[in-house]
């Protein structure tokens, strides 16, 4: 054959492999023998080996993995991943069908089943995969291309020619039982540990550094959601079929329902039959079908509010309690937990449960020896739900809870309005400190790669870190010596903590480990108080007037700040470089600047989100509730009679969509006639620095 007609077989060959891959893999119909199908990629594997200027990217012999290692880029999504609200119960359920009904009218919903997987973005150029991205937090996540183009379900081209140039698609990797039991049979012939369920197969085996390994471990995908500027059809259904005829492994299970009823039915139905299934699932996503009632909808920093999640009632066994161990958190918190007799539950088996605190175990009133009833909240965590005193041995005595840490000594201490007990020894109680390094590196914190939970354990057994602020200081030298390091990974770690310098100061405050102050309470007082020093100089008064920041954090943060030691820590971080303050983003205009804005009710021209969107364009503050800090209210239809009660009851101005853009329109004119810069209200306390014993 001349090169030519070797590129054309090429191109005929990987034809022929995709279609019949998506006929074996996808529509269950093969065509052809295995040894017919390897025939035919051996083929072309040769072919690519002769000729690797004409390989494709997307070849199906790319299926089989290389053995070639590399690190995960981290990728930013084009549109946000965001999370399903929850819900256990059919009152809950309802509420949410009565709220959608109540704002948009009659709708139609889909009903889907909920797979028990790690969630995936892929995006396709042309008809071709070109990038597929985990979920990681929402706005970012890794790059794993290489690994889900082993995942033969997974279309590399796309069929017909009917698809958006540019379009993502949201689905689930899922590994079905069978290949999660052959692994587990492998890995105890190996004498390796079990995995403990399909889920966490499926996320391990996704971040394999060989593809090889992905390839061989039998993975499957299922797509669920379409995300683009240009989608062909106006509801989730159409484009859910369209996506079927290109190629996509689109699940047979959905329903459209318009009526209560008929999603309750559809759950019920499930809720028996998933047993069947040859794959993990632990609920129904209910959707609204309508892409235009999605945008009217919205959603809120967390989720969309035209979707949730029903989750299925966890399963329960019954096994009896062997021993209590005693943990220690980050924060000191004393959490028990039971060793039970193996048992099994959805899938796995179950050894451990937490009992949560003592009131828990005097409610329940667990003991040493007793037969109890387990189960999985959520299908995630076992808890013991209950004893069964049919079976309690007659010479069984109440449990007696611990009265000293049992990694320090030091007496436990019960505060007011706790239910967990704490060991006060912050500075010298060992779990608790590495457990607070170990919540700074996390990835939603300072996301410093290297420093997993083992090497920050050897770091400290060799004394080079004591606390956060240890880690900008650690010696090359020093470092690379350590067992199970070297030079190598000793660079590494230090390029992420360099890289670390540049996280933004929301995530900085989370990394600190304040005593209830969450990502998303961090978020919020990083954008009131703008920098560390406002936030720490605050009082609780002061601190409460940020959003979601009630007196319990109010007083966590000003009790953190009080703390010479803390305070030694922040400072060495200051000195290392950190973010202290927020970075103005990019305005369009200063036409709001200084004002606080509540945006309420349905909107004509656009979303709620994109009306708060464009307050912070224009330099305003977004609050979620009336109060007399509140310069004014956007008022759109069906916004909330006691948010409007309040705000006349105060004297707050409330104006109508219409006047809002005149505002804006009217401040630009004024602005753009006048060439001063824009003047900075500055905080009280902006520009005076933490006092401490190093200042």
């Amino acid at each position: 054959m001349s090169h030519e007609e070797d590129k054309l077989r090429m191109s005929k060959l990987g034809e022929e492999l995709d279609y019949h891959s998506h006929k074996y893999y996808v529509e269950n119909s093969p065509e052809i023998s295995d040894f017919e199908f390897d025939a035919l990629l051996r083929e072309l594997q040769e072919l690519e080996e002769r000729y690797p200027e004409y390989a494709d990217p997307n070849s199906p012999t790319k299926r089989v993995g290389s053995d070639l290692t590399s690190a995960f880029e981290s990728v930013e999504h084009r549109f946000a991943m965001q999370s399903l609200s929850n819900t256990y119960s059919s009152e809950e359920l309802g509420e949410w069908i009565d709220r959608i009904v109540r704002e948009i009218g009659e709708v139609e919903f889909v009903c889907e089943l909920k797979f028990d997987g790690t969630a995936i973005s892929l995006t396709y150029e042309n008809g071709a995969l070109s990038r597929a991205v985990t979920r990681g937090d929402g706005q970012r996540g890794d790059d794993v291309t290489n690994n889900v183009r082993t995942i033969r379900s997974v279309p590399l081209r796309l069929r017909g020619e009917d698809y958006p140039a540019l379009f993502e698609i949201r689905g689930e990797i899922i590994m079905p039982y069978a290949s999660f039991d052959r692994l587990n049979r492998e890995r105890e012939a190996a004498g390796e540990p079990l995995l403990a369920n399909p889920r966490n197969a499926a996320a391990g085996t996704l971040k394999q550094q060989s593809s090889q390994i992905v390839a061989r471990r039998g993975l499957d995908c299922t797509l669920y959601q379409l995300a683009g500027d240009n989608l062909p059809f106006a509801t989730h259904v159409e484009n859910l079929e369209a996506a079927r005829r290109w190629g996509f492994k689109i699940s047979d299970h959905t329903a459209v329902c318009r009526s209560r009823e008929e999603i309750e039915r559809f759950i019920a139905y499930w809720d028996s039959e998933r047993k069947n299934l040859p794959y993990a699932t632990d609920g129904v996503v209910i959707k609204v079908n309508s892409y235009a009632h999605q945008r009217q909808l919205g959603s809120t920093a967390k989720a969309p509010r035209w979707a949730v999640a029903y989750k299925f009632q966890a399963e329960r066994a019954l096994t009896r309690v062997l021993s209590v161990d005693f943990q220690v958190g980050r924060t000191g918190a004393i959490t028990p937990v039971a060793n039970l007799d193996p048992v099994q539950l959805a899938g796995t088996i179950v050894k451990r449960a937490s009992i949560h605190n003592a009131d828990q175990i005097a409610l329940l009133d667990i003991r040493i020896g007793d037969m109890v009833y387990v189960e999985k909240g959520g299908e995630i965590i076992p808890k013991i739900t209950e004893v069964e005193l049919s079976e309690r041995d007659e010479d069984s005595r109440p449990f007696e809870y611990i009265t000293h840490c049992p990694e320090c000594g030091s007496e436990l201490v019960r505060y007011e309005g706790e239910a967990k007990h704490y060991c006060p020894n912050a500075s010298g109680c060992k779990p608790q400190i590495i457990g607070r390094i170990e919540h700074f590196v996390k990835r939603k914190a300072m996301d410093i790669e290297g420093l997993g939970g083992e090497t920050i354990e050897l770091l400290w057994e060799n004394g080079l870190i004591r606390n956060i602020s240890d880690i900008y200081y650690l010696d090359p030298v020093q470092l690379a010596a350590l067992p199970r390091l070297g030079e190598k990974s000793a660079a590494n770690i230090l390029e992420g903590v360099r890289l670390s310098k540049e996280v933004a100061f929301e995530r900085v405050l989370f990394a600190l480990g304040i005593r209830f102050v969450g990502e998303t309470t961090a978020k919020y007082l990083a954008s009131h108080f703008r920098t560390l020093d406002a936030i720490a100089h605050a009082t609780v008064e002061e601190l409460s007037e940020a959003e979601e920041v009630g007196k319990k954090i109010a007083d966590a943060i000003v009790e953190y700040f009080t703390s010479e030691e803390n305070l030694q820590i922040v400072e060495r971080l200051r000195s290392a470089g950190l973010q202290f303050e927020v970075k103005d983003k990019m305005r369009e205009s200063n036409a709001l600047e200084g004002k606080s804005v509540v945006i309420s009710g349905k909107f004509a021209g656009m979303s709620r989100d994109d009306m708060k969107a464009l307050v912070e364009k224009h330099g305003g503050r977004n609050l979620a509730a009336v109060s007399a800090n509140v310069d004014f209210v956007v008022a759109g239809d069906n916004m909330g009679p006691a948010k409007r009660q309040k705000a006349e009851k105060l004297g707050v101005r409330i104006i109508d969509e219409n006047e809002f853009m005149a505002m804006i329109a009217a401040a630009d004119k004024i602005e753009s006639s006048d060439d001063a810069q824009p003047k900075e209200e500055a905080h009280p306390a902006v520009d005076k620095p933490i006092q401490g014993t190093l200042f």
